[in-house]
């Protein structure tokens, strides 16, 4: 068996690089970029080993319009033609990994951005040609130029630089670079935040040091306020923010801004930046945070994630997953610590965090079991409390509920001074379900049964008739004979209050499968049978009207019933949207039918 080495054929990398390796055209200006920030904080190492002087370290990008061409230049630590030959001409090969090798310690402090070898012939994605003209910071060393037009030879001689640094030129075939402003888009997207001057025909870009560099406890309030300004200037002031700063189990850094939810918001929208050694990579961060802190805003930076070759893409390892539970962990921290320390702010936050709680309740358990504690929910007193609060009120363990701030049923337990907590929200339906299974308690939504405390058996109708029937089984009879709908029962009973005619009742179970199917298929029109239980108050005016003219006027007390039953629809808001339109025109003829019951001059 004979062993040998594979062989690459030169000719046909520079194709493959061109048109597969990069998502984007764009990416040539960061890879060009990144290679000269590596090459200044080489000086920065070198000078600090007495190999040279750290003077006047930056990055020029300038523009020839007549010539067609793009120059990049940086005063950093140059090439000898011996490394020309070997890092440039040998595809794949990493001068910045080699130097990172060898100077391990010094290159913590300040990273070097290169490791495949493969970002300077990005180029290539724009340029015709490429020419080089470098001069080595080392002692006595010549100028050198190089030249390739993209095919496998290339020329190499002599240069022309007369002092220490390198300068790339590339001859254009996409014109659309030769232009200011597109150049300014581009270095402002992708190298805000690179550690040295960089200027743009002579005028200077004004990046900066990034916010998440510093201490925590070095920044100031409106330093935070600024630093998302840059990153999101239409939108408003967030709420607050999280400064990430972890060394171990590995390095990140990063800060993240609870946004204000505003008209123009859009959820799926992904605004946390991913950066790499201060590297743009990507404005996706969806494999480093979980779902339910998409929302968040800011950007992260971290030497650690494992990016692709053209490092565009992040692939997902242990590291991704333990960076995305630290963050998680963290933002509960944060959530937790308000609530404790100005629980009025967090109040006032909960419409924009809720949705951030809750699902990472129903995703992570871990975050739920950090964050179980200040879930709140608004009560009928318009207090806010969280479930175990509620459950010290009532030891029996049960937690009334309402999908609806206002409503008459609520109005009901009101007044018998049952304390029902509000969970409007489509996700609430999962959280309770959720806290069933987490806590002791049962919750029962007020429209979903009919409570006894809500009865008053004094008032009941339970008198026999000639034929043997009360008169609430004789309105309950009647009502549902007028409703003639298969699956709607009718149950006539005495209601403590007098002033509600009727509610509509859904079983619990029923609904919430109901729900849970409306929610996750993203519609409100599911097509799901649904039995309901048409709840009649026998000591409400209105019903005993029906009662009245049953006998005399029965069409008049069938409309009356029919409008009750769609106007309890409607105040549950268990009403379709297409049939909304009916229900009032349904309203109009009833009332059209009562004016036969008054007598006008």
């Amino acid at each position: 068996m004979r062993q040998n080495n594979l062989s690459v054929h030169s000719e046909n990398i520079l194709p493959i690089i061109k048109k597969w390796l990069y998502s984007e055209k764009d990416i040539f200006i960061r890879e060009l970029v990144s290679n000269a920030t590596d090459a200044l904080n080489k000086v920065n190492i070198l000078s600090e080993q007495g190999e040279t002087e750290k003077s006047d370290l930056k990055i020029s990008v300038s523009i020839d319009k007549k010539d067609k061409t793009l120059t990049i230049s940086d005063t950093g630590i140059g090439m000898t033609e011996e490394e020309v030959e070997k890092y440039i001409a040998q595809i794949a090969f990493s001068g910045a990994e080699e130097f990172a090798l060898k100077f391990q310690k010094e290159t913590e402090k300040d990273p070097i951005i290169g490791h495949f070898g493969l970002g300077f012939y990005s180029a290539y994605m724009v340029a015709s040609k490429v020419e080089i003209n470098t001069l080595s910071y080392k002692p006595n060393a010549a100028p050198v130029f190089w030249s390739c037009d993209g095919s496998s030879s290339y020329s190499i001689g002599k240069g022309t630089l007369a002092s220490r640094g390198t300068q790339i030129t590339l001859y254009l075939d996409d014109l659309e670079y030769l232009e200011e402003a597109r150049l300014k888009e581009l270095l402002n997207r992708y190298c805000s935040f690179m550690p040295f001057p960089i200027d743009l025909n002579g005028k200077p870009l004004g990046n900066e040091e990034p916010l998440w560099n510093k201490a925590p406890s070095m920044c100031k309030e409106e330093d935070y306020l600024n630093f998302y300004k840059k990153l999101f200037p239409l939108d408003p002031d967030p709420i607050f923010y999280i400064h990430l700063n972890v060394d171990y189990p590995f390095h990140l850094k990063g800060i993240l801004f609870f946004p204000k939810i505003h008209r123009r918001f859009d959820a799926n929208e992904s605004s946390i930046q991913l950066f790499c050694n201060r590297v743009f990579v990507s404005e996706s961060c969806k494999d480093i945070l979980p779902d339910y802190l998409m929302v968040l805003r800011g950007a992260i930076d971290s030497p650690d994630i494992p990016l692709n070759v053209s490092r565009s893409y992040l692939q997902v390892d242990k590291n991704v997953k333990q960076l995305s539970q630290h963050i998680s962990k963290k933002i509960s921290d944060k959530l937790s610590q308000l609530y404790k320390t100005d629980k009025e702010k967090y109040i006032a936050s909960w419409p924009e965090i809720e949705m951030i709680v809750k699902l990472g309740a129903l995703q992570d358990e871990k975050f739920y079991d950090r964050v179980k504690e200040i879930l709140i929910w608004k009560n009928s007193e318009d207090k806010w409390t969280t479930i175990p609060e509620y459950l010290e009120r009532y030891p029996e363990k049960k937690v009334f509920y309402a999908s609806q701030e206002t409503g008459p049923i609520l109005s009901l337990y009101k007044e018998k001074k049952i304390e029902i907590i509000k969970a409007p929200s489509p996700i609430d339906t999962a959280v309770i379900q959720f806290l069933e299974n987490k806590t002791s308690a049962t919750f029962q939504r007020i429209d979903g049964s009919l409570d006894e405390a809500l009865l008053d058996a004094s008032k009941e109708k339970n008198v026999l008739d000639s034929e043997g029937k009360t008169e609430s089984s004789r309105i309950a009879a009647f009502i549902r004979s007028s409703l003639n709908q298969k699956e709607v029962e009718v149950e006539a009973k005495s209601l403590s209050s007098d002033e509600i005619p009727a509610f509509v009742v859904i079983d619990e179970n029923q609904r919430r499968l109901r729900d849970y199917m409306i929610l996750t298929q993203g519609k409100t029109g599911v097509p799901f049978p649904t039995k309901k239980t048409f709840i009649v108050n026998t000591n409400s005016k209105l019903i005993q009207t029906i009662h009245r003219l049953q006998e005399n006027r029965p069409e008049i007390a069938q409309e009356i019933a029919r409008g009750i039953y769609d106007l309890s629809i409607l105040a549950q808001r268990e009403v379709e949207p297409g049939d909304l339109e009916k229900t009032i025109s349904n309203q109009t003829r009833i009332l059209e039918k009562l004016t036969e019951l008054i007598s006008l001059p």
